[in-house]
């Protein structure tokens, strides 16, 4: 038995189970006891013997299998719950479908006002939607009109992430696009836009080749807005929905706008709280424009720096760092100009949209960043040769900067990022499963072992993490995805020399995600000391057939030494 000094709180001991702790040995044990927020001991049943006759309560795991509480390091957490602000179309298969659901919602709407709905498709992933509609086209403002003469119809685009395949598409009936001033003389605001028309009058159809939609944040920004009350309920929904699977902790890799960070803010004033979030600050430069580097960096190094500012539940620090695209593509100045025309108000994103600086200047931020000891965070493998400018101005290699969302990386830049001391967080659920093939023809033949390439950062020395994306809850998906490297259309393996353990995708889906917000000393194994999060699941992690892992499931999960899932109130 291992333990500790045990403070002056209630006691409780879980036994009879299979505990994978994922200490430095990933013992496995029986028992583990927590006195308050704080695990005091893990062994067999009987080393914890005395500790369950003290216990104020001892819970029979039944031999079920037990994790430390799972590390999302790049959630998206809100947009599960913000998906059941607007109502959805999910199982309509005609037209005459939408519209009897639209028709249903007029009946319960004022004349005048605004009925909008989820996208065209069946959440999550909204595959194919067009060819799951019998009349295989999408309705047009003709078809709306025809159940809602009165009041305007917004049919959302989705959030293209949630797909991975374009076009997005939104649908306006006539009242709409009169309410927002859309007519046959509307020109398209950026080349990635395409205002549908016949006979030179607008269909009331939206095509979009991007995947963060124009559309909806400016030529139907009178559609509406998530306002705060929805966003605080939402998180605290999706929270729910993330403990289910036995997530406990995530950190919000590409960044929090205020309304975002305001949101969790309202939970964690009102303790409601039931996942410990790290955010990582968006900037919106912008609305930014001339400020000096050194002074701006400066004056953001008091709650930036290090850690940031918060607590155990919820913290903020770091900053998201963006390169402008030269072009018209997603990162162009026009694209993310055009989204950041809603600001503050952010949408599906919860970031700022203009993030983005050119490259001289985004170095001169990144240098600034280095010198008041405020870490940063890119999603794409292009900032390796900037970090490594910085590095040579001034050291980062003990602030654990990231790279993120690891889509290919070769040998070279996997040994760059070590001697850099960066973290990696994955990308699995895209790069491997949901795009692999698009990926195995974008590298070519001979190439496919750096895609995600999992088993050379283990070898190397890279610290890496696995995160969901909200694409979707799980992280037994990318767990899964980690091990079994699946595409999705063809059932192929990808690089099958690049497949870890089913042990070492757990590290990357607690320690490592621990280590990533420097709280490896605090959480990401059960070890005495540190905080009890843990999740009781469903079915044994270690021996499950392969194809299931992403499957599991949490029975409960505890957070702080409290239960805040069960999914069977006699488990816990």
């Amino acid at each position: 038995m291992t333990g500790m000094m045990m403070p002056e709180n209630e006691l409780r001991v879980y036994r009879n189970g299979r505990i994978l702790t994922v200490d430095s040995r990933f013992s496995i044990c029986s028992a583990l006891a927590t006195m308050g927020s704080r695990i005091v001991a893990t062994g067999s049943d009987e080393e914890l013997g005395d500790l369950a006759r003290k216990a104020s309560q001892v819970v029979d795991l039944a031999g079920r299998t037990v994790v430390p509480g799972l590390i999302d390091t790049h959630a998206h957490m809100d947009r599960e719950g913000l998906k059941d602000v607007y109502p959805s179309l999910e199982g309509a298969r005609s037209i005459d479908d939408i519209l009897v659901r639209i028709e249903g919602l007029v009946k319960n709407a004022k004349p005048g006002e605004w009925i909008v709905t989820m996208p065209v498709g069946d959440p999550p992933s909204y595959w194919d939607p067009v060819s799951g509609l019998s009349e295989g086209r999408w309705p047009t403002r003709r078809d709306l009109d025809r159940v809602s003469p009165n009041n305007p119809v917004y049919i959302r685009p989705i959030w293209g992430f949630w797909r991975h395949s374009l076009p997005l598409v939104s649908i306006a009936n006539t009242m709409a696009l009169e309410c927002c001033g859309i007519d046959r003389n509307t020109p398209s605001p950026a080349p990635s836009v395409i205002i549908e028309k016949e006979g030179g009058e607008p269909t009331g159809v939206f095509m979009e080749d991007t995947y963060m939609s124009i559309v909806e944040m400016t030529l139907m920004g009178e559609a509406g807005r998530f306002t705060h009350g929805q966003r605080v309920q939402a998180i605290e929904r999706a929270a729910g929905i993330y403990n289910s699977f036995g997530t406990t902790s995530i950190f919000e890799e590409h960044g929090a706008a205020s309304e975002l960070i305001a949101a969790y803010g309202r939970l964690r004033e009102q303790n409601r709280l039931t996942v410990r979030a790290n955010l990582l600050f968006s900037p919106s430069w912008g609305t930014l424009a001339g400020a000096p580097e050194e002074r701006l960096l400066g004056t953001w190094g008091g709650w930036l720096r290090g850690r940031g500012l918060g607590d155990e539940y919820l913290r903020v620090a770091g900053l998201y760092a963006l390169l402008e695209q030269d072009g018209d593509g997603p990162r162009s100045p026009l694209e993310n100009s055009l989204r950041a025309s809603a600001s503050p108000y952010t949408g599906w994103a919860g970031f700022y949209f203009d993030a983005g600086l050119p490259r001289d200047r985004l170095k001169s931020v990144l240098i600034e960043a280095a010198r008041n000891n405020i870490r940063c965070a890119a999603l794409t493998p292009d900032m390796l040769d900037l970090y490594e400018e910085v590095d040579r101005v001034v050291s980062i290699r003990d602030q654990r900067w990231i790279i993120g969302h690891l889509s290919v990386l070769n040998k070279d830049q996997i040994g760059r990022m070590r001697d850099l001391g960066l973290v990696v967080t994955t990308h699995t659920n895209r790069y491997i499963w949901r795009t692999g093939k698009k990926m195995l023809d974008l590298v070519g033949q001979g190439n496919e072992a750096t895609i995600s390439p999992l088993a050379s950062l283990r070898d190397a020395g890279v610290p890496f993490c696995l995160a969901t994306d909200n694409v979707p809850a799980s992280l037994f998906y990318p767990i899964w995805q980690s091990v079994a490297r699946i595409e999705r259309t063809e059932g192929r393996v990808i690089a099958p020399e690049e497949k870890i353990t089913r042990e070492d995708a757990l590290r990357a889906a607690t320690i490592n995600g621990a280590y990533l917000t420097f709280e490896e000393n605090e959480k990401g194994s059960l070890e005495p000391g540190k905080l009890a999060d843990f999740a009781c699941l469903d079915r044994d992690f270690l021996n499950t057939p392969e194809d299931e892992i992403k499957d599991i499931a949490a029975e409960f999960v505890v957070v702080g030494g409290k239960t805040v899932y069960q999914r069977n109130k006699e488990a816990a």
